[in-house]
């Protein structure tokens, strides 16, 4: 099991979101400074509505930045016991396995890793926390909108 593949794999994916986030950002941007945007009228606020979006654009930017750098600076830790960075294995009541990593942040992203879809789960979702500090083997129980699932840890690296 090579983790740090998979965690290189994790951080392309979000360089991939970082980029589509700056083009979106100096497209939003390109909008707002543009001369078909300025206003005409005192009602008119297409150039108004464009820098919010920029702006909105930019935190984003950010944000993906911000993503890349916690997944750079993950220490990767083998351990009995499910903490972050763990690649847990699991199986559902239908016999199912299902793959993910327990990351710092961005949470519900999904990688294709070793043939398996691998997603993220953070502590922070109802999953993480029933996760964590369970071993091989331990039942996992929680809820979701009135909804109760069930998995058994089959694995963890």
């Amino acid at each position: 099991m090579n983790k740090s593949e998979l965690l290189q794999i994790i951080i392309e994916q979000l360089e991939s979101r970082l980029r589509i986030a700056q083009s979106a950002t100096q497209r939003a941007i390109d909008a707002a400074t543009d001369e078909e945007t300025v206003p005409e009228h005192k009602y008119d606020t297409l150039a108004l509505e464009a820098s919010y979006l920029a702006h909105g654009q930019a935190m984003r930017v950010q944000e993906c930045e911000d993503d890349i750098q916690y997944y750079r600076n993950l220490v990767l830790r083998d351990s009995e016991k499910i903490a972050v960075s763990s690649y847990v294995v699991v199986i559902d009541e239908n016999d199912e396995c299902k793959h993910f990593f327990i990351g710092p942040r961005v949470g519900g992203l999904s990688v294709a890793w070793n043939d398996h879809e691998v997603a993220i789960v953070t502590v922070n979702a109802p999953f993480g926390q029933a996760l964590m500090g369970k071993e091989i083997g331990d039942e996992v129980e929680f809820m979701v909108a009135d909804k109760r699932f069930f998995y058994e840890v089959v694995s963890i690296d």
